[in-house]
C-alpha cells in the first residue's frame, strides 16, 4: 500500500493565530511536524496542506512540500480531501500541524496492515493528568468491544456515577483514512452532536460509519495556547540539548 502523510496548516486558528508558524528553537512549528513525520519508512511522502501564502513560502523556504488548497473549508479533514485528491495513495494520514512533539514511530501506529473500501482510524491515549480531563480543548472518547468509537465531547465522558475504575481516554490528532472515508466526510453534512461539539470525528459517527480507535501510550501535546507554545519550546530545547534530537 502507499501511504501518504497530509499535514492541514491554517493560519488563522481561533486561539492561536499563525501557530504552524510559532518559532520553536529557531524553525516554525510545521517544520517540526514535517520533519518528525518524514523519518518514517512506512510513510511515502508528506506534505503540507494550507491555504495561507504565508505558511506555503516557509514551507518552500525549508524545502517541505506544500499543496494549496481552498479558504473555504470548515475542517482539516475537507482540507484533507482536496489534498488527497491530487495525490494518488491507498492511505491517507492527517496530522495536525500543532503537534510539534508527534514521534514517526508513534504516527505508524495508526497505517492499517490492509484495507478496502471504507477505513478510518484514530489514535488515542489515556489521560495521565486530572487536568486534561475537564479540559476541553482535550477531545475524550469511549469505545465499544471491538475498539470502535462509541463517543466524543469536550466533556469527560463516561461520567463515574457507579463507579471510579476507569481511565480517560483522549484523541490525538493523528488519523488515517481511505479515499472512500474523506469523500463520505466531505459530503456529508453535520450532525446535531457535531455542531454543538465542534468536534469532526462525529461526522462518522452521527451517520453510522466505523471510527477505529487505536490505543497508544504517547507523551505528545496540541499547541493551543500561549502556554502550550512556551511548554513544547522549553522541551524541545532540552532535547537539543541533549543531543537527542538534531535541526
Amino acid at each position: 500500500m502507499k501511504t501518504v502523510a497530509i499535514i492541514p496548516a491554517r493560519y488563522h486558528s481561533s486561539r492561536l493565530k499563525g501557530k504552524p508558524l510559532a518559532d520553536i528553537c529557531g524553525k516554525p512549528m510545521v517544520w517540526w511536524v514535517y520533519s518528525r513525520v518524514r523519518q518514517s519508512k512506512k510513510i511515502d511522502a508528506v506534505y503540507v496542506a494550507t491555504d495561507s501564502e504565508e505558511i506555503k513560502t516557509v514551507c518552500e523556504d525549508n524545502q517541505i512540500p506544500c499543496i494549496m488548497t481552498s479558504t473555504e473549508h470548515h475542517t482539516s479533514t475537507e482540507r484533507l480531501y482536496e489534498a488527497a485528491q491530487s495525490i494518488p495513495a491507498d492511505v491517507y494520514l492527517c496530522i495536525n500541524g500543532d503537534e510539534p512533539l508527534i514521534e514517526s514511530a508513534l504516527v505508524e501506529q495508526v497505517i492499517p496492515d490492509q484495507m478496502e473500501g471504507f477505513f478510518a482510524a484514530n489514535l488515542m491515549t489515556k489521560i495521565e493528568n486530572p487536568v486534561e480531563a475537564v479540559d476541553e480543548s482535550n477531545i475524550k472518547v469511549v469505545t465499544d468491544a471491538k475498539g470502535n468509537a462509541l463517543l466524543f465531547s469536550r466533556s469527560p465522558i463516561p461520567h463515574p456515577k457507579a463507579s471510579l475504575q476507569f481511565d480517560y481516554y483522549k484523541h490525538l490528532g493523528v488519523l488515517a483514512y481511505s479515499l472512500e472515508a474523506l469523500r463520505f466526510f466531505s459530503q456529508t453534512p453535520k450532525g446535531p452532536v457535531e455542531r454543538i461539539e465542534d468536534i469532526n470525528e462525529l461526522r462518522f459517527l452521527e451517520h453510522g460509519k466505523p471510527l477505529r480507535m487505536i490505543p497508544v501510550s504517547a507523551h505528545t501535546l496540541s499547541v493551543d495556547t500561549q502556554k502550550d507554545l512556551e511548554y513544547v519550546r522549553d522541551v524541545i530545547a532540552r532535547k537539543l540539548e541533549r543531543g537527542e534530537i538534531t535541526q
